[in-house]
């Protein structure tokens, strides 16, 4: 299984960034832009949650089982990689939502003397930073169920060393 790369993400919400921002303006020239939804921050805060006590579930249990604990519960390798792809596409999705709103959020600045624009602005910036620890979560989860061996000390079809 592929690691997350982080420039993958940065590049997912800068374009969905700018993409956002401009049809944002687009959309208000013409007429009026739609709501930010409360529900988004709540959403993507819930879902960061997941994956964050996802991966200190499997934490602790690998640290029980890495010390042989007798009462150690073990980790299903199937569980865990059902856990990294859900966390995986977590990000991605995340990395995708907080550029959209972080754009309309930056096209929402210029309507700052309205209060509902003003509130759906905060709504935005809550969004982004719901979609960062979504993001963070991820990338923590993925971190706990890397294997010792997935390290990235042997290139691509070497043999590992001894």
């Amino acid at each position: 299984m592929r690691e997350l790369r982080i420039r993958l993400l940065a590049g997912v919400f800068v374009v969905a960034g700018v993409l956002s921002w401009a049809g944002a303006r687009l959309w208000t020239a013409v007429g009026t832009l739609p709501g930010v939804p409360l529900a988004a921050p709540i959403v993507l805060a819930l879902i960061a949650a997941v994956l964050l006590a996802t991966a200190l579930s499997l934490r602790a249990r690998l640290k029980a089982q890495r010390e042989r604990r007798p009462s150690a519960k073990g980790v299903d390798p199937m569980m865990a990689a059902r856990a990294v792809v859900f966390g995986q596409a977590s990000a991605l999705v995340a990395a995708l939502v907080a550029g959209v709103y972080g754009g309309t959020g930056v096209a929402l600045l210029e309507l700052l003397d309205i209060p509902a624009r003003r509130d759906q602005a905060f709504y935005a910036g809550f969004s982004v930073l719901a979609g960062i620890a979504v993001i963070a979560a991820a990338l923590f989860l993925e971190r706990v169920c890397k294997l010792p061996e997935d390290d990235d000390q042997n290139p691509p079809g070497a043999q590992p060393t001894a």
